[in-house]
């Protein structure tokens, strides 16, 4: 996928992506010193992980402003969605350097977001529409850390590969939820979990 492909997908303006460009140069730039993603992805930044994060934009609830985006490593989702018009996104990434990063790119593509450079279960309790994560933890682990996030009504938006199921299966020994997927664009084997209605089990 190439900038004016994935600007074609995702119907971005041109600043919009002339803001990611600058973010996937930064990234390029950057990945050599700190390994922010597997360095055989970086030649396919807009189909591996832009364009991966994008796709759950559609998928917000109307009228969401608040994101907490748990392990956000290099951004992604969380860094993508603050960029295509999310108001208020919190990064959570205990890895300082990552936290660097992440800080260095809303920087330079003018994205205001707040990084929190610490582990997820010390972070402050954000009132978030919306929690999500990529590539972090198994199921029961991101619900037992995002949880506390979570307002009345929110929404999780978990990217997910083929052990879906599974997850969901363990996960229900200790929660009740309501659960949508919907198939990822950029992987056959991937889905995104849409949960909400979020409690604990009894």
């Amino acid at each position: 996928m190439t900038p004016a492909d994935f600007a074609s997908r995702f119907h971005v303006s041109r600043e919009t992506l002339d803001r990611l460009t600058i973010y996937a140069q930064l990234l390029a730039k950057w990945n050599p010193a700190i390994n922010l993603v597997a360095k055989s992805t970086v030649p396919d930044v807009w189909d591996r992980h832009m364009a991966d994060s994008a796709q759950l934009y559609a998928l917000l609830p109307p009228g969401t402003r608040t994101q907490v985006d748990m392990g956000s490593g290099a951004g992604f989702p969380g860094l993508v969605m603050a960029i295509l018009g999310v108001p208020d996104v919190h990064l959570i990434e205990s890895d300082t350097r990552k936290a660097t990063f992440l800080r260095e790119v809303a920087r330079a593509t003018g994205t205001p977001v707040t990084v929190h450079a610490q582990r997820i279960e010390q972070a402050p309790e954000i009132a978030a529409d919306v929690v999500t994560a990529r590539a972090l933890a198994a199921l029961p682990e991101l619900l037992d850390w995002g949880y506390r996030f979570l307002k009345p009504g929110a929404t999780c938006l978990f990217l997910k590969g083929r052990t879906a199921p599974e997850e969901l299966t363990l996960a229900a020994q200790s929660w009740t939820m309501t659960v949508s997927q919907v198939p990822s664009i950029t992987d056959t084997s991937g889905t995104i979990l849409i949960l909400g209605e979020i409690a604990r089990a009894r």
